[in-house]
């Protein structure tokens, strides 16, 4: 079994979808970045490249490759996953904390929760996506940008089921 920890955080702009978990959220603001933004798929993509050893998502992602602008955090996430079957692993589980003042996410959690789950090819009770805000602190708190955390798990595909 092996451990990997992410993390992520984008500014929010305007003129961009807020896209998160693979999900849109309404929202009158998006996250900016080289790709879609999407802060929680960075995390998971993040934690499972760190549990394979394997460096980070700037490594394999980089911003200065034009050919990646505009990419889908999901196409990121699911080239990762292919690491890890191929490295000969599966994933045990993933749990991920969403870190955001605005806006309120409570009503798309579920949604989050199955698109990271199908990305990943994982049972969604393998699969678990927290919120929280920071009360106002710091940069989230306003209302700047949105972060994410995530822990996988990840470990013979027996013992994975």
């Amino acid at each position: 079994m092996r451990i990997g920890q992410g993390v992520d955080a984008h500014q929010l702009v305007a003129g961009r979808r807020l896209i998160l978990g693979g999900v849109e959220i309404p929202f009158d603001r998006g996250l900016e970045g080289h790709s879609d933004g999407d802060v929680l798929l960075h995390a998971v993509a993040s934690a499972l490249l760190g549990a394979l050893g394997q460096g980070d998502l700037g490594e394999h992602f980089p911003s200065s490759d034009a050919t990646l602008a505009g990419i889908a955090s999901r196409d990121i996430l699911e080239q990762v996953v292919a690491r890890v079957t191929a490295a000969g692993f599966a994933i045990g589980n993933v749990d991920a904390t969403v870190i955001a003042q605005v806006p309120r996410l409570a009503p798309h959690r579920a949604a989050m929760t199955a698109s990271l789950a199908d990305a990943l090819g994982a049972d969604e009770d393998r699969v678990n996506v927290k919120l929280t805000s920071t009360d106002r602190l710091g940069f989230l708190g306003r209302e700047e940008g949105v972060a994410a955390l995530a822990v996988a798990l990840i470990g013979d595909p027996e013992e994975c089921r």
